[in-house]
């Protein structure tokens, strides 16, 4: 490499570097004052992915939503959604890059909530039962979302409708979330089932 070329490069990320403190959304963004809530000390990194109907998301404080993310609630934008917040994200929490919370109803992340990378959340999935219309015409009723606090989400996991995830749970990389995950456990699999426990006075057990 070329000392110009060396020099190019050191210029190219620092650049990035501004683009990326200036991209971001904050609390005091113009974007970010469209939220329902934004807590102090809370982020969400440019670039960002799809990001509409903010108003019906809440995020806490010290909260940090990586880059290339999809934040949403509702189908389309403007939407007047039929409950408020939709999406709740609690504080401290971590949610990886290239991550997506989709909202219909309601999902509820608590606090101190960490995800890997690529990690996706929704409340609402797509039917197939009516072979005359495209299943993207077709929808299935929202069931509730949440995640318990302190628990922590596997790179490429999938929370799908009407999973559960109480505190303090694991669950592993690629797994897929379709019940209930009760507290204190370690969950893993497609669909995710409990492979360990805490159990009071024993510690950690295999279920």
């Amino acid at each position: 490499m070329t000392r110009r070329h060396d020099l190019a490069g050191v210029a190219i990320r620092r650049a990035w570097e501004t683009i990326g403190r200036w991209g971001a959304i904050g609390p005091n963004s113009s974007t970010g004052r469209g939220f329902g809530a934004f807590g102090q000390g809370s982020i969400i990194c440019f670039p960002t992915n799809t990001i509409f109907n903010e108003r019906y998301i809440h995020i806490g404080e010290g909260t940090m939503i990586g880059p290339q993310s999809t934040l949403s609630a509702g189908m389309v934008p403007g939407q007047v959604c039929l409950s408020d917040p939709v999406v709740r994200i609690g504080s401290r929490c971590l949610i990886g890059k290239g991550s997506g919370i989709v909202g219909h109803f309601s999902v509820e992340i608590g606090d101190d909530v960490w995800t890997g990378h690529h990690v996706y959340i929704t409340d609402q999935n797509h039917g197939y039962e009516d072979v005359t219309l495209p299943i993207s015409r077709q929808t299935m009723p929202e069931r509730p979302v949440s995640v318990g606090n302190g628990s922590w989400i596997g790179h490429g996991s999938v929370i799908l409708p009407g999973a559960q995830i109480g505190e303090h749970v694991t669950i592993g990389a690629n797994s897929v979330v379709t019940g209930v995950i009760p507290s204190f456990t370690v969950a893993a699999g497609n669909p995710a089932k409990v492979i360990r426990r805490y159990v009071p006075g024993e510690g950690w057990q295999r279920a």
